[in-house]
């Protein structure tokens, strides 16, 4: 049995020797072989080079096209911000400026850079199709609205509710044009990525998620395909929803408890996938936490129905040496049998030198947000926004507010996060109370939290 068949097994659910490894690299790939995000992302020679080099390195399973989920926002209108190290991220929303669904561009296959990731996609299937699963991953239903609408979608789930849903159907016609596209060219698993989904409650999402996933997984069912949800963000309340869809794998991020998801997935008899700490321990750990991390994962999930995989799409600087570690791990049972016989764990870093900032101080509001990265994390980019915004529109007098981020990507996020007791990503804490966890406030809720916390500092 070659990696592609016991991924493919893994995905219906059924027994497997190992468990499958699907090392989601996305910007990644162009750290691989010395290009930027933005070059990796425009060309499908670079991507194919940077899946080649990632399979020689990682010994995947499975491995993504491309992990963006801006391609299908770009071609409908909205504006894309660049960077060299991350993947772009939405600046504008057309449906928030006053534009309609009849309004926007149509969605063709020959239009912004779906050419290049088709091209990709039938580079890799042609070089690695054989033993190497591919996934071809789409901006789900739900964080497409958002893009095309802004923050502005929460309140008017609740003002204008059938409005969000006339753009939800849109989103699936969208979803259910790529993923024709993508298995017409070779993908044996279609990956709905839609992380927003973390920032709802679950009568919220049985309401504008679930119906709307649920048609996107069936169009692939109809066409012989296989599908996956992807979500990140602290979904544990959403859970139970999520997995009542009619996907065949729900991947999920660090933040889960891998036991109770694994208990839940098994109830509802469908594969689950997850969940490598993406910043602790590959991007900032050492092999050896990447291994513990790794062993831990394995031992909690078994091999019935389970995909390992990174918490969400790998760190652009991510040490291919730590995700060797990872493939160690996967692939030598000797190197896991030698791991737990040292378990003993380090006590690790302290954090001691961070400390949490003087919120005592009059005339002075924070808004301390710890994200994952707001420039490429769409939860945390649409909670940065939110603050931003209802900082700028709250009355508070002589009270100065500032919002600062704090990305665990770097070690003093790490540290913040530790010192204000943050649990979830992302978190709004206003003046070092936890406020708004994993959940987007709309504005006038968050507005009026400021309002009420800076009269305590006039």
């Amino acid at each position: 049995m070659n990696g592609k068949q016991l991924l493919l097994k893994a995905i219906r659910n059924e027994q497997t020797p190992r468990a499958a490894w699907v090392p989601f690299v996305g910007c990644h790939g162009g750290f691989l072989i010395g290009k930027t995000a933005t070059e990796h992302a425009k060309s499908a020679d670079l991507i194919f080079q940077g899946a080649k080099r990632a399979r020689e390195l990682y010994k995947p399973d499975g491995l993504p096209v491309c992990f963006d989920l801006q391609v299908e926002a770009e071609i409908l209108g909205c504006q894309l911000h660049w960077a060299d190290d991350v993947p772009p991220s939405v600046t504008t929303h057309p449906l928030e400026e006053g534009k309609t669904l009849d309004q926007l561009p149509p969605f063709e296959e020959t239009k912004g850079r779906i050419p290049v990731v088709l091209q990709a996609l039938r580079m890799m299937k042609k070089d690695m199709g054989e033993e190497v699963a591919i996934y071809g991953l789409l901006c789900g239903p739900f964080t497409l609205a958002l893009h095309l609408l802004g923050n502005d979608i929460f309140l008017k789930m609740f003002d204008e509710p059938e409005e969000v849903k006339k753009v939800m159907d849109y989103c699936v016609s969208i979803a259910n044009k790529m993923s024709d596209w993508y298995l017409r060219d070779g993908a044996d698993v279609v990956a709905i990525v839609d992380p927003m989904t973390s920032q709802i409650s679950p009568d919220m999402f049985e309401e504008f998620v679930g119906p709307y996933v649920n048609k996107v997984c069936d169009h692939i069912r109809a066409k012989n395909g296989l599908s996956a949800l992807f979500v990140c963000g602290d979904v544990t309340r959403n859970l139970e929803v999520m997995l009542a869809t009619t996907c065949d794998a729900l991947h999920v991020d660090e933040q889960i408890d891998m036991a109770a998801f694994r208990s839940l997935a098994e109830k509802a008899n469908k594969a689950f996938g997850g969940n490598i700490p993406l910043t602790v321990a590959l991007l900032l750990g050492s092999e050896d936490t990447c291994k513990r991390a790794t062993l831990n994962i394995l031992d909690t999930c078994g091999t019935k129905g389970f995909i390992l995989a990174p918490g969400c799409d790998l760190t652009y600087h991510t040490p291919a040496k730590n995700l060797q570690a990872v493939t160690q791990m996967v692939h030598d049972a000797y190197a896991r049998d030698a791991i737990r016989a040292t378990a003993a764990v380090d006590s690790g870093d302290s954090f001691d030198d961070i400390l949490a900032p003087d919120f005592t101080q009059k005339g002075l509001l924070r808004l301390d947000l710890i994200t994952l990265d707001s420039a490429s994390c769409a939860p945390c980019q649409y909670m940065y926004d939110a603050a931003l915004r209802a900082a700028k529109a709250a009355k508070t007098g002589s009270v100065k507010i500032e919002v600062i981020e704090h990305k665990i990507k770097v070690r003093e996020g790490i540290g913040m996060m530790i010192r204000l007791g943050v649990k979830a990503l992302p978190t709004i804490c206003i003046d070092g109370v936890v406020s708004f966890v994993s959940i987007i406030p709309d504005q006038p809720t968050l507005i009026a939290a400021i309002e009420k916390a800076a009269l305590a500092k006039q």
